[in-house]
């Protein structure tokens, strides 16, 4: 990622780390034990059965859709099971009942859910939403969604795909991965225990969703031929470990990538995340390498949780058999899972992160510290910026970090594609789009930040108000824009505008809710020339 001040990038990881869990806490119902009937939700349609290969499911009609909760992907990873990579799940006799989701995994932040049973080690579920008629021998597009939140939090049940499947005819599933350094552990002793030689488990997870689909999304009525992995924010950086992973090759056939270009969520070294690893591990009480796994294993989860205090998880290490090459590396290179791409983010990314960590910056405090944190471009980068262009140092600030970290990186990501596979770019840009709940700060404008697109594109849980009618147009597009690129690998909707594909020039489409344009100026606008010369540097 493009200069962006290492006291500043230490700043977000953190506040990324806490806040999503914090508004989680906020925003997540309770998850019981998958099975159970959700009292409140009014279930009047006869309830959908349908055979996978571990048994049969019964779900649920809901919303003129069908959704099938809380069904495992993969073994619980639990006790012997702990910190491996995931087991295929287990079958079972009889109908399981699929109406209620599962919880979520554990949460690495320092705040954690307000309800403790919505957590669990046992979480390696996924929930699966199609239309509410569906034809015997269809083959509808398969979307799977990975949510984001650092590597460290979130969880998949907020992201309901009821009204994506509906409209756009596909068959959409949210996935939990385990997170932390439950998901993200680079020892050499627990690498030794399975073939890639990895610990880097929440992205084995994945994988293994992605088998499942393979091998179950038929049944469902999906093409399993036709698979879309799409993501944000971390989620996001995972999309591209998947592009980069030999093991993923043939288990997806496009990619869409929200808010996190595979250069600004760029794996760590072998080398560091070992290190990494054993200053945790010996915060856990572990600190010796004979019988390391075993420790590990033997820790309650909430021992773990609190030993990885405040450390932020990098996410996917490479360097080993699950991703030799860093992954912005190897698709540079030519060498990734290459399948048709839809990228792009939100018009000002960084007002989430600028508001929640100073939201009473001065004039002088963003001089002195873009002079400090950008060394000799400091001064060109105030010029270029200046606070009365954009009438607070919040404003200013916020604008110098979505060009620098999020839009240019965008942008060159896009066209390291392009140059390789059909690439489709876009900018989401509502001016008035609702932020998260709880992350509201008064008197600043947090519209197009990051994340805000998602109430858009998802049945999301944790927006702070409902869309407006002009908006829900604008979430409808939306959808048919993605439903069509899950469906044919080109976004071309009838009757909405034609989305071309990028190029060199950097034609972007943009969403708006006056109606969405082609943009050929974004570059320009997002003063990518000069960051494109400003040395790079990860978040």
């Amino acid at each position: 990622m493009i200069a962006l001040p290492a006291r500043t990038a230490a700043v977000i990881t953190a506040l990324i780390s806490a806040l999503i869990t914090a508004l989680i806490a906020t925003a997540l119902p309770a998850a019981a034990a998958p099975g159970r009937s959700v009292a409140g939700v009014p279930d009047t349609s006869p309830r959908p059965v349908v055979s996978v290969a571990q048994g049969a499911l019964r779900g649920r009609a809901h919303d003129g859709a069908q959704e099938f909760l809380g069904v495992p992907y993969a073994a619980a990873p639990v006790g012997e099971h702990r910190l491996r990579a995931p087991q295929p799940p287990r079958r079972w006799h009889g109908v399981r009942e699929a109406a209620e989701q599962a919880p979520a995994c554990l949460q690495f932040s320092p705040f954690g859910l307000s309800d403790p049973s919505a957590v669990s080690e046992d979480c390696l579920y996924l929930d699966v939403y199609r239309p509410g008629r569906v034809r015997a021998g269809a083959r509808l597009p398969v979307i799977l969604w990975i949510h984001g939140g650092a590597y460290s939090q979130g969880t998949g049940t907020q992201f309901g795909g009821r009204t994506m499947a509906e409209l756009t005819g596909s068959l959409v599933i949210s996935i939990n991965y385990r997170l932390g350094q439950l998901g993200y552990l680079s020892l050499p002793e627990l690498g030794r225990e399975n073939a890639l030689g990895s610990g880097s488990f929440g992205l084995m997870d994945q994988i293994q969703a992605l088998r499942w689909t393979r091998e179950n999304s038929a049944a469902f009525g999906g093409d399993p031929g036709k698979v879309t992995v799409s993501g944000q924010s971390a989620g996001s950086g995972s999309v591209c470990g998947l592009l980069a992973a030999p093991s993923a090759a043939g288990l997806f056939h496009r990619a869409v990538l929200q808010s996190g270009p595979c250069t600004l969520l760029r794996t760590p070294d072998g080398a560091r995340s070992e290190s990494e690893a054993r200053e945790f591990a010996a915060s856990a009480g572990c600190p010796d390498a004979s019988g390391l796994a075993a420790c590990l294993r033997a820790a309650s989860g909430r021992s773990l949780v609190d030993a990885a205090g405040t450390r932020a998880t990098s996410g996917p290490a490479s360097g080993d058999g699950l991703l030799p090459r860093d992954p912005a590396t190897a698709i540079a290179a030519g060498s990734w899972n290459k399948v048709p791409v839809l990228i792009g983010g939100t018009r000002s990314e960084a007002r989430f992160f600028v508001a929640l960590t100073q939201p009473a910056l001065t004039a002088e405090q963003y001089a002195q510290q873009v002079l400090a944190g950008y060394g000799a471009a400091g001064p060109e980068i105030l010029a270029r910026y200046p606070v009365a262009a954009y009438g607070s140092p919040y404003l200013a600030l916020s604008a110098v970090m979505t060009d620098g970290t999020f839009a240019c990186e965008t942008a060159r990501t896009a066209q390291t594609f392009a140059r390789q596979v059909p690439t489709f770019a876009y900018e989401f840009d509502d001016p008035d789009s609702p932020t998260l709940t709880g992350a509201q700060v008064p008197g600043l404008d947090e519209s197009n930040a990051h994340s805000a697109e998602l109430a858009y594109l998802h049945d999301f849980t944790m927006g702070e108000r409902s869309l407006t009618p002009v908006q829900v147009a604008l979430a409808t597009r939306m959808k048919r824009y993605w439903g069509a690129f899950a469906r044919h690998g080109v976004p071309a909707v009838p009757g909405q505008t034609p989305w071309p594909a990028t190029g060199p020039g950097g034609t972007v489409l943009t969403l708006a809710p006056t109606g969405d344009r082609i943009d050929r100026t974004f570059e320009a606008e997002h003063q990518c020339g000069f960051w494109r010369d400003q040395p790079s540097r990860p978040l």
